[in-house]
């Protein structure tokens, strides 16, 4: 399995909007953080977790030219709001399944009714993506492709979001904590994904330090962080760190074995 890391920013992105930050301006390009997502390939299957505002930005520089199935971990607009960008790489003939949270695709389906509702055509010499919604449940294993798929449920403010234990790989954003149950699911595998917003407590998301904590109960052989923010440094927070636990960057490839 290989895994790739379209983007790890924070719903800002970085360099954020008018900051003139040293993070901002930095000249190390691990601390250019586009909106997070993630891109799976195994067997020849391609897996997408997310469709951020820069997807298309995202797949050009990753090379994507297929996706085979889309997964949402939650409806927020950082995580969805590039999904127009799929009508590039989805085979063309066939609906995309596309699969997350029953709200989210409820959320979707009605925010962009022209991917879902099969009564929409495109004007001949025209076209748009077409999206299949597959709603998971909590703890129930899907196949998706070669994929074996558990959707686990961690809190995040109001909103419910899905991390997902696929294989030898958890991949957890934008949780405020991991609940005992979502601990029990992602133990035991090889690769932890992760979000850590700053140093300091935040309302709906872990912090650094929560982060590496919640990471130890998972217990994963390599953690990686996402959702990082431009308060920290790519160069600065990987000394600080752990040497089992990494900042990911835009672009990070990562080969995972295990089941």
């Amino acid at each position: 399995m290989k895994l790739t890391f379209l983007g790890t920013g924070t719903s800002f992105g970085v360099p954020q909007v008018g900051c003139g930050c040293a993070v901002c301006h930095s000249t190390d390009l691990r601390d250019r953080r586009s909106r997070v997502a993630a891109f799976v390939e195994s067997g020849g299957f391609n897996l997408l977790i997310d469709t951020p505002p820069e997807l298309r930005l995202q797949l050009i520089a990753a090379q994507v030219d297929r996706v085979d199935a889309v997964l949402f971990t939650h409806d927020h607009a950082d995580h969805t709001h590039g999904i127009d960008d799929l009508r590039a790489v989805s085979r063309r003939g066939t609906a995309l399944p596309m699969y997350g949270p029953a709200e989210t695709l409820s959320a979707l389906e009605l925010r962009f009714r022209y991917i879902f509702d099969p009564a929409v055509h495109p004007i001949p010499g025209t076209t748009k993506p077409d999206g299949l919604a597959r709603a998971l449940v909590v703890d129930l294993p899907v196949r998706i492709g070669p994929l074996e798929v558990t959707p686990v449920e961690v809190p995040h403010g109001h909103a419910r979001v899905f991390g997902y234990r696929i294989g030898p790989l958890a991949y957890v954003t934008d949780a405020k904590s991991l609940p005992p149950a979502a601990i029990a699911r992602l133990r035991g595998a090889e690769v932890l994904v992760l979000n850590a917003l700053f140093h300091r407590s935040h309302p709906t998301h872990l912090s650094i330090s929560e982060a590496v904590e919640a990471a130890r109960l998972v217990g994963a052989r390599r953690t990686f962080l996402t959702h990082l923010t431009h308060e920290t440094a790519h160069a600065e927070l990987e000394a600080e760190l752990p040497a089992d636990i990494r900042p990911a960057y835009d672009g990070l490839t990562l080969e995972i074995t295990g089941s």
